[in-house]
Parts: structure tokens; sequence; C-alpha cells
């Protein structure tokens, strides 16, 4: 799998979230098995309450069996590469703090890599409390 199949799914993902704010994101997560899973942002008129599309495709991954991954590729709207949130960021390290983060931006031009672990220092994880 290369990671400009990633990113183009996960811009395709892009078009299907369901925005107020208009700022569209679209993530393709990669299990270890070699599969895609989607996800986009979904957004409720309560911003608390909305979801990234990281963790939309970390939650229907994990609803169909998956629980090791190996990278997400993360497209917005933005001319430049977004990182996933702080929740997202949890949520990925709590996965693989190892699992590459591949961003990019609308047209794919410009694309950063960092690990979950890179994107969260200092992450909560039970146990090291």
């Amino acid at each position: 799998m290369d990671d400009k199949e990633l990113i183009e799914q996960a811009a395709a993902a892009r078009m299907q979230a369901r925005t107020f704010s208009g700022f569209r994101v679209g993530a393709a997560l990669l299990t270890r098995s070699g599969e895609i899973i989607t996800g986009c942002n979904v957004e409720i008129h309560s911003t608390r309450s909305s979801i990234c599309a990281e963790r939309t495709a970390l939650v229907r991954a994990v609803a169909m069996g998956h629980q090791d991954f190996e990278a997400v590729a993360v497209v917005s709207d933005a001319d430049h590469p977004v990182s996933p949130c702080g929740f997202c960021r949890q949520y990925l390290l709590d996965f693989n703090p190892d699992m590459r983060i591949i961003m990019a931006n609308s047209d794919a031009s410009e694309v950063v890599e960092k690990t979950a672990r890179q994107l969260l220092p200092m992450p909560f994880i039970v146990g090291d409390v």
C-alpha cells in the first residue's frame, strides 16, 4: 500500500463530510491486514459533540473487527496540511504510538508525516500514573 492511495481515499472521504463550519476533513486508516477504512468529520450543532474524520475511521474500523493499524492519511480543505486535534492524537496513539500520520493539503501537493508519538508528547497511558 502506498501513501498516495491513502491520501486519495482520505480526499474522497472528505467529500462525504457533514459540516456547518464548511471545513471538511477525510481520513483513510490502514489496517495491518492491508484494508483501508475511511471516515469523515460529522458536525452537529453542538460542536463539542461533533466527531472528527480520524475518530470516525477508527470507530468504523473497530466495529468491523480491526484493532491493529499502521497508518492514517488526513486530508482537509486547507491549503496546507492539517494535523489531528488533541482528542484524535490520543485516540491514534492509544492504538499504535508508532502509527504513521500522513497529513496532506487539499490537492496533495504538500505532505507531512509524523508518528502518533511525535504528535502527542507525554501522552496519557494507563499504568504510567
